[in-house]
């Protein structure tokens, strides 16, 4: 059960940067076909990036010891942290609008899911399913698309404004409540 909840948590965090880009792509109207695309690609990148951080972080999540859950909490830590630094300071001359070629579709998707790697190798300290874990990922993934481009339809570029830095906030809090063991 806690397991579930961690992944569940973990992919709304992590899903969030493809709410925040669904929602620049949605500022520009969608089109049902544009929502089939987004939503796909999307959820195909969220599932898979986590899963082969999971495969890397299962090789050697046995030397890390009964020290893991601080190692996966650290890393869930730092990347919650980088992301809200980044969004803050890194990158504010970036463009908020993807480009929405087939070939720029791919980039931001695979762009947006670096971060799930890291998350896939610090969920590795524990026993997740792969399957589970690539199907929680995508499906919560691809709702959180299809959620973003209609608000980023309807409401503009307000909500966009904060996702990445409350997607950070949640990473580092589930990578607190992990290395403390309240989850997991």
């Amino acid at each position: 059960m806690h397991a579930l909840l961690s992944l569940l948590l973990v992919s709304v965090s992590v899903g969030l940067s493809n709410f925040a880009g669904a929602i620049g792509i949605g500022l520009s109207g969608v089109s049902l076909q544009t929502r089939i695309r987004v939503g796909l690609a999307f959820g195909f990148f969220e599932a898979l990036m986590p899963v082969i951080g999971l495969l890397l972080g299962h090789s050697v999540a046995g030397a890390f010891g009964h020290y893991g859950k601080y190692v996966g909490g650290a890393i869930l830590i730092a990347t919650g942290a980088y992301t809200i630094l980044q969004e803050r300071f890194l990158e504010k001359d970036r463009p908020k609008r993807p480009a929405m070629s087939g070939r720029g579709l791919l980039l931001t998707a695979l762009a947006l899911s670096i971060d799930n790697l890291a998350v896939g190798f610090a969920l590795a300290v524990y026993p997740v399913d792969l399957l589970l874990a690539a199907v929680v990922f995508g499906a919560v993934s691809i709702v959180m698309s299809l959620v973003g481009l209609e608000l980023g339809h309807r409401l503009g570029r307000r909500v966009e404004e904060w996702s990445e830095e409350i997607g950070g906030g949640v990473l580092i809090l589930v990578g607190a409540a992990i290395a403390v063991g309240v989850l997991g």
